[in-house]
C-alpha cells in the first residue's frame, strides 16, 4: 500500500514537472509570421488532421472493443468461429488508401508550390541578402547597400527577401521559423531561399544542423521594420560602423572560429565577396585535378624518357656487335 502511494504521488509529481517544462517551449512553427510559414502549418495541420481519421477511431475502439468484451460483461455476443466480414474489410482497406492518394497529391503540389528557390510574386522588389555560415556564426552580405553585418540581418515587412547562402566551413543548416523553410549551406556551392514576413517584428534564426562546439551559440536575430524607411535607418546605422570588409584577408580574420558573437557591422563590403567566397573552394578542387594531371603527365613522360633510354642502349649494344662483327672478319681475311 505504501509503495502504491508513492507511485501516485510520483506521477503526479512527474506530470506536474513536465507541464512546468514545457510552459517554456515555443512552437514557432505553428505560429508563423510569413507567407512561406503559413502556408507550410496549414499543410502540417492537414495532414495530421488526416492521420488523426484513422488514428482517433482505432484508440476509440481499442478501448470500447475492451470495455465491450470484458470478463464481466454477460451480455456480450459470443462469436468464437467469426473470422472475415467483406464490411470490415472494405472500412479498413478503402479509408486509409483514400488518405494516402490525397496526401500524395497534397503533398507533390505544395513541394512545388513551396520550393524554396521560386521566387515571390510580389509588387515589391526583393531585398537581396547573400548568406556566409561560419564557425561559429552568421555573415550576412547587402550587395546592393554595400554593407555586412554578423548575427543580425533586416528587411521591409511585406517585402520579398531573396536569400543566396553558402557556408565558409562544414555544412550548416539555415532557418528562421517563424518566416519558414530551413535551407543548407555548404562549401563551394550555392542555395536560394525566398520568404517574407508578413508582419514587423524580431524574429529569431539559428543553425539547424550541428556543427560542432560553437553549434550552440550560432544563432541571429532577423528584424522585419515597418516600413522602407526604417530599414533604411538601419542600413545608415550600419554604415557609420568604423570596420570594414574589403578583402579576402579581413574575410578570413573575421571567419576564425570563435563562439557567442556580438552583432558587428561593417560599414563597406568588398564587391563580389559572396562570389569569391565560393569560387575559393571551387578553385581548391580545381587546383587538385591540375595536380593530379600534373603528376600523371611527369609519370607519363618518365616513361618515356625510360623507353627512350633504353631504346639508345639497346641501338649501342647492336652497334657495338656490328662492329665487332666486321673487326673480326677483317682480321679472318687479312689471314
Amino acid at each position: 500500500m505504501r509503495l502504491r502511494k508513492y507511485n501516485k504521488s510520483l506521477g503526479w509529481t512527474s506530470l506536474l514537472a513536465a507541464a512546468v517544462l514545457l510552459s517554456g517551449c515555443d512552437s514557432a512553427l505553428l505560429d508563423p509570421k510569413g507567407q512561406i510559414g503559413l502556408e507550410q502549418r496549414s499543410l502540417i495541420l492537414t495532414a495530421l488532421g488526416l492521420m488523426l481519421i484513422v488514428v482517433i477511431p482505432a484508440i476509440l475502439m481499442a478501448v470500447g472493443f475492451a470495455w465491450k468484451y470484458r470478463a464481466t460483461n454477460k451480455d456480450a455476443k459470443y462469436t468464437p468461429n467469426w473470422s472475415h466480414s467483406n464490411k470490415v474489410e472494405a472500412v479498413v482497406w478503402t479509408i486509409p488508401v483514400l488518405i494516402i492518394i490525397f496526401l500524395g497529391v497534397l503533398t507533390w503540389k505544395s513541394t512545388h508550390a513551396l520550393e524554396p528557390s521560386r521566387p515571390l510574386v510580389s509588387s515589391e522588389k526583393p531585398v537581396k541578402i547573400e548568406v556566409v555560415s561560419m564557425d561559429w556564426k552568421w555573415f550576412f552580405i547587402y550587395p546592393e547597400q554595400g554593407i555586412a553585418t554578423v548575427n543580425e540581418l533586416a528587411f521591409p515587412a511585406n517585402t520579398p527577401v531573396e536569400f543566396k547562402i553558402t557556408s565558409n566551413s562544414v555544412m550548416n543548416s539555415f532557418f528562421i521559423p517563424r518566416l519558414g523553410s530551413q535551407i543548407y549551406a555548404m562549401a563551394g556551392m550555392q542555395t536560394k531561399l525566398h520568404l517574407i514576413a508578413n508582419e514587423p517584428g524580431t524574429y529569431g534564426g539559428f543553425s539547424a544542423g550541428y556543427s560542432g562546439p560553437g553549434f550552440s551559440g550560432m544563432k541571429f536575430n532577423a528584424i522585419a521594420t515597418p516600413d522602407k524607411a526604417s530599414f533604411e535607418q538601419w542600413v545608415a546605422k550600419a554604415k557609420q560602423s568604423p570596420a570594414t570588409m574589403n578583402d579576402m584577408a579581413a574575410f578570413e580574420k573575421l571567419a576564425t572560429p570563435s563562439e557567442f558573437n556580438k552583432v558587428e557591422y561593417f560599414s563597406s563590403v568588398k564587391p563580389n565577396l559572396f562570389k569569391d567566397v565560393v569560387n575559393k573552394f571551387m578553385s581548391h578542387g580545381e587546383n587538385m585535378k591540375m595536380g593530379n594531371a600534373e603528376k600523371m603527365s611527369m609519370g607519363n613522360g618518365e616513361t618515356m624518357n625510360m623507353g627512350t633510354t633504353e631504346g639508345a642502349h639497346a641501338g649501342h649494344s647492336a652497334e657495338s656487335m656490328n662492329m665487332s662483327n666486321a673487326t673480326t672478319s677483317h682480321q679472318g681475311a687479312e689471314e
